[in-house]
């Protein structure tokens, strides 16, 4: 197949927005309005133990309250919920827990190498960054709006004088998701904890960078809306299978096999985990029926 360059046209597009700030900073109050402000069905995805059902006043949404484990899978089987149910915006609250979580990342990671990697955590990276791509390539290719909350936290850094006496400085803050998670959104605002005004810190939209910090209103909603409804109507393409849910439907392992094969080579090694599970549900022996059952069955 040839390559063909074309010519470059802006396009309407889906929201892929970050709201990071400390605790407090007032993350899932913003995100409902810029919800509200854009207008649609809302949905919530509260993994702050049911700290977005405080907001009700604000506008209408619906919720979804998250329990642990915080893994991948779990987050796109959310996304795969709200897209089945025709939401227009999801608001996941946070995606910090998908990273650092109780069963979230780092702590998979670690019961990965102890399991299969006589404790090398390096090597158990190969299978927990692509199920954690693998959620990431979801968020970012979902028909939704999508805001992402994430919790931050002050980064350090060890500085030397010039007495060679050492000390610790604050830098800044930093999202606890994993590193350049920001590079992923079209619009990434830090919001401060004291008077709750929003920062871009990376911004495609031109909107927020090099503009006076403010705090966020329905009519930042309304504002964002507008500049992604500029430009042509992207062209349908052909939507990328679901292929968590086909592994979850095989009933046997003839079913799983004919399923995995028709998953591209290049992308088998995201939904390794997923197959593996299934495997070994299909491959379980039953409960053995006792004598007594039998009898009176």
């Amino acid at each position: 197949m040839s390559l063909t360059f074309t010519k470059a046209e802006r396009k309407k597009s889906r929201l892929r927005l970050g709201l990071t700030g400390p605790s407090g900073a007032g993350k899932t109050y913003s995100a409902l309005l810029i919800a509200k402000g854009m207008g649609g069905r809302i949905a919530v995805l509260d993994t702050e133990k049911g700290s977005a059902s405080l907001y009700t006043h604000l506008v209408d949404y619906d919720v979804l309250e998250l329990q642990p484990p915080y893994a991948p899978e779990r987050f796109i089987e959310a996304i795969n919920a709200a897209e089945a149910e025709g939401y227009d915006i999801l608001i996941m609250d946070s995606i910090t827990h998908e990273w650092n979580g109780s069963g979230g990342c780092l702590e998979l990671n670690d019961q990965i190498a102890t399991s299969k990697y006589r404790g090398n955590t390096w090597s158990a990276w190969n299978e927990t960054s692509a199920r954690h791509r693998a959620f990431i390539d979801k968020m970012m290719q979902s028909k939704m709006h999508i805001i992402a909350t994430m919790r931050s936290k002050t980064e350090t850094a060890q500085q030397e004088n010039i007495q060679g006496k050492k000390s610790v400085i604050k830098i800044g803050m930093k999202a606890e998701q994993r590193e350049s998670v920001e590079y992923e959104f079209t619009v990434v605002l830090d919001i401060t904890h004291e008077g709750h005004y929003a920062v871009a810190s990376k911004d495609r939209t031109g909107l927020f960078v090099d503009k006076d910090p403010k705090t966020i209103t329905t009519k930042t909603g309304k504002t964002i809306l507008n500049w992604l409804e500029q430009g042509i109507e992207p062209k349908n393409h052909e939507p990328t299978p679901d292929y968590t849910a086909m592994i979850h439907a095989c009933t046997n392992m003839t079913d799983l096999a004919s399923c995995w094969q028709m998953i591209p080579a290049e992308l088998r090694k995201t939904y390794e985990h997923t197959k593996n599970e299934q495997k070994t549900l299909l491959t379980q022996p039953e409960t053995p029926t006792t004598q007594e059952e039998k009898t009176h069955g």
